[in-house]
């Protein structure tokens, strides 16, 4: 375990230094500047927009920008759903996959539109190559990107003064997808491919095994999908099993590489942020609260996966790690990572959007799996999804230095902007969409029949089930606890609504503050200034984050994961004392 433990550490060193080098050149990307790449790509830049219409030159301000987000969120959406629907009449269909139904169409559509990639289907045996490809890896790109976009108006909007507009949507996600997502995506699945994830058109192979049985082996071009899956914090795999298959996610080397690309650009557009703002420490002081909680929960759900099961420890069952097994609890997991770097893979892709899985939640220690729900529930802003997660956690942070500001009686400012009523009014709206769509839509669904048939376990962890559909699909991770029957009109219909919310109706205030802030001139910090560059708000920004958590969700977290961790002690208790 202790290996495995400084395999984790030396996973996160590297991210840190990705993170950095990563950041600075994002700044240089979206400041319009020349990159090592601009030799290459700056002639296609310049191409698409002539072809386009695009003046790079020309700024929008919020609400320009956010009906353009809008409308390439709604053309993308149609555009894959027609792809599903008609994909028994496009080539790349070696297994003759048909047509996809209307309702789980239109969920797939907008889950990859909101950057959530949840999936009622086994991608293997329901979608061709096309779809794969083409319906869904351009949302891979394109909603990574447009949330990237976001973040970055919104740190325009705290950098400039005295100004209208944030930036342009087109020109950003244009930068965004050619400077940075398809160069990284291109070398990760080279990499991928020389440990052995598979990428070809060819058609599934048929086997006869020793035992006589006959076995249908899926193929694929997977390893691409495979690396903006995780590098724009996607989630949704190529197969059903996601990244505990094989050809997905072939050996611990590659399960390290997507932990990795998972958190490198959250965390690199926190260094991003300090420079475009003017101070390094203001980034680092937003990543190290994003990286206290990150490694915090990581930490814990590695103890309870470790710890193993109590309800075996009456049989006799040994859990312990030994020569001959991974020790632990290894219910639904894979040998090749064990628990340790599967808690750390369940600890990276909740903290993120992104939703892939190299284990089933659903077969974790109910606290394990109160841990995959809480870092969705903070708001996934621990570092969170490409952009969703520094847009989220400076949302947080204009709700810290209010309240830093009512503990020491003065105006709250944040990089020198003042903070007010209606700064603070759209910062607690955006804060407060994520528990209103996942406690609603969780009671509705145990209360009516449709709803109360999607679980497939009783009790507290058949509750968990319904609770972690709705907290991944609002907040947009896509991850899920296998346990419930989501391919369903019901679940189909809410959990896309679900996948709205936490998407849209979320950045709609987030833009609004942009536009807000970027009005505001800076005022020189005077002696009853909060400091925010520092651990000390660092600190507090964690326990705002954990406290708001804490009393929205503890509720609801107390009838589910809490709930069936004591009746699993109780019943290991009652067999004991038999």
């Amino acid at each position: 375990m202790v290996l495995d433990v400084i395999g984790c550490i030396v996973t996160l060193v590297a991210v840190a230094a990705g993170a950095w080098f990563l950041g600075l050149y994002m700044v240089r990307v979206f400041n319009g500047e020349r990159v090592f790449l601009s030799r290459v790509l700056r002639p296609v830049e310049r191409g698409f927009y002539r072809v386009s219409g695009i003046d790079e030159d020309k700024e929008q301000g919020w609400k320009g920008y956010l009906v353009a987000v809008l409308l390439i969120s709604i053309v993308s959406l149609v555009f894959t759903y027609v792809i599903l629907r008609i994909q028994d009449h496009l080539p790349l269909n070696p297994q003759g996959q048909s047509s996809v139904p209307g309702d789980l169409s239109f969920n797939t559509a907008l889950s990859f539109t909101t950057n959530t990639n949840w999936q009622n289907y086994a991608g293997e045996s329901t979608l061709s190559y096309t779809s794969q490809m083409l319906a869904l890896v351009l949302h891979q790109f394109l909603s990574a990107a447009t949330g990237i976009a976001i973040a970055v108006a919104l740190v325009r909007a705290l950098a400039r003064r005295s100004m209208s507009t944030i930036g342009n949507l087109w020109v950003d996600v244009t930068r965004c997808v050619l400077y940075v997502l398809l160069p990284i995506s291109v070398v990760a699945t080279i990499v991928l491919v020389s440990q052995g994830a598979i990428q070809n058109f060819s058609g599934y192979t048929t086997a006869h095994t020793f035992s006589g049985v006959v076995q249908t082996i899926a193929q694929g071009p997977v390893a691409s999908m495979e690396a903006i899956k995780d590098l724009g914090t996607n989630g949704g795999g190529f197969f059903n099993a996601n990244s505990a298959h094989p050809f997905e996610n072939p050996n611990g080397f590659t399960n390290q590489l997507e932990i990795f690309l998972e958190i490198l650009i959250p965390f690199a557009l926190t260094v991003m942020f300090g420079k475009m703002v003017g101070s390094i420490r203001q980034g680092l002081a937003v990543a190290g609260a994003m990286a206290i909680i990150m490694v915090g929960m990581g930490a814990f759900v590695i103890q309870q996966e470790s710890a193993g099961n109590p309800a075996l420890a009456s049989t006799g069952v040994t859990q312990a790690r030994t020569d001959q097994q991974s020790g632990g609890n290894m219910e639904g997991k894979e040998v090749r990572f064990g628990p340790v770097y599967s808690a750390m893979f369940t600890d990276t892709t909740t903290s993120t959007s992104t939703g892939s899985v190299d284990a089933a939640h659903d077969s974790y220690t109910p606290l394990g799996g109160l841990v995959a729900m809480a870092n969705i529930q903070f708001g996934e802003i621990t570092p969170g999804g490409t952009g969703s997660g520094l847009y989220g956690m400076l949302v947080f942070a204009i709700l810290a230095v209010f309240i830093a500001g009512l503990m020491v009686g003065r105006t709250p400012e944040y990089l020198g902007k003042k903070i007010q009523a209606l700064d603070v009014k759209l910062a607690a709206l955006a804060i407060l969409i994520l528990p209103l769509s996942i406690l609603g839509f969780t009671a509705v669904s145990v209360l009516v029949p449709a709803g109360q048939a999607g679980p497939l376990n009783p009790g507290a962890h058949g509750f968990s089930e319904v609770l972690y559909a709705f907290t991944s699909t609002t907040g947009n991770n896509g991850s899920a606890f296998a346990g419930l029957s989501g391919n369903t009109l019901y679940y189909n219909t809410t959990l896309a609504a679900a996948m709205w919310l936490g998407r849209f109706v979320f950045i709609i205030p987030v833009l609004a503050l942009a536009g807000s802030l970027v009005k505001k001139k800076v005022a020189p910090a005077g002696a009853g200034t909060f400091p925010t560059g520092t651990p000390l708000f660092a600190g507090l920004l964690v326990g705002v984050v954990l406290i708001v958590g804490a009393l929205t969700f503890f509720p609801a977290l107390a009838l589910g994961p809490i709930l069936e961790h004591l009746q699993i002690g109780a019943g290991h208790l009652a067999s004991v004392g038999h």
